[in-house]
């Protein structure tokens, strides 16, 4: 369990997801993220702690979270859990893999969107199942899972169409003044220059084992 501070106004938690297992072809623990935005309170792709973790439900408790938004359809998450405690207004996709569908009605996420707080939903160039966001007052983006940090280096997770979608999409988003990448798999927190290393490595999948 881990809680870091990134920023002014942003902050992350780590804990091991429920559904790990052995062949899975992510590490256990994840991050979700809390970020305030223009006075607007936000947690994106928020996992529940454990209950007995309270330096973060303390933390959570105290931030009294108004918006949750969900970044991609396998990332529901708890989303219906801060909506029934919290009373979130819930943003995400509008498609859910069958297992997975939230009870409560999400407002539609699309690329180009601009979201509670000035958020802004990004186009990623994998088919629109992920909506990566930029956060303008902290100048950061934050992605699902087009990018991922297996034993901490940032990586482009790989799609039967990196080079022709993929990677015009991720290099377009360049033009946004972004100093900080943020994911949820692997070592959460990375720069602008991991940003653009990551560009140019090869992508990471698990039959690759890269």
């Amino acid at each position: 369990m881990e809680v870091r501070d990134i920023a002014p106004g942003l902050w992350l938690w780590r804990v091991s997801h429920p559904d790990w297992s052995e062949s899975s072809d992510w590490e256990p623990d994840v991050a979700s993220f809390a970020v305030e935005s223009r006075g607007t309170r936000v947690l994106l792709d928020p996992l529940a702690p454990p209950p007995g973790e309270r330096e973060a439900w303390d933390r959570i408790a105290a931030f009294a979270p108004e918006v949750a938004i969900v970044l991609k359809p396998d990332h529901v998450r708890d989303v219906d859990l801060f909506v029934r405690w919290f009373g979130v207004r819930a943003y995400g996709p509008q498609l859910f893999w069958r297992d997975d569908v939230p009870r409560a009605e999400l407002v539609p996420v699309r690329p180009g969107d601009e979201l509670p707080g000035g958020l802004q939903a990004c186009f990623d160039g994998r088919d629109t199942q992920e909506t990566p966001l930029y956060l303008p007052e902290q100048r950061a983006l934050v992605f699902a899972d087009a990018l991922t940090a297996p034993d901490g280096e940032l990586r482009v997770w790989a799609t039967p169409w990196h080079e022709e979608r993929v990677l015009p999409a991720l290099r377009a988003l360049l033009d946004l003044p972004f100093e900080r990448v943020l994911v949820s798999h692997g070592e959460p927190v990375h720069s602008r220059e991991d940003f653009l290393a990551a560009l140019e490595r090869e992508p990471w999948s698990e039959w690759t084992g890269a």
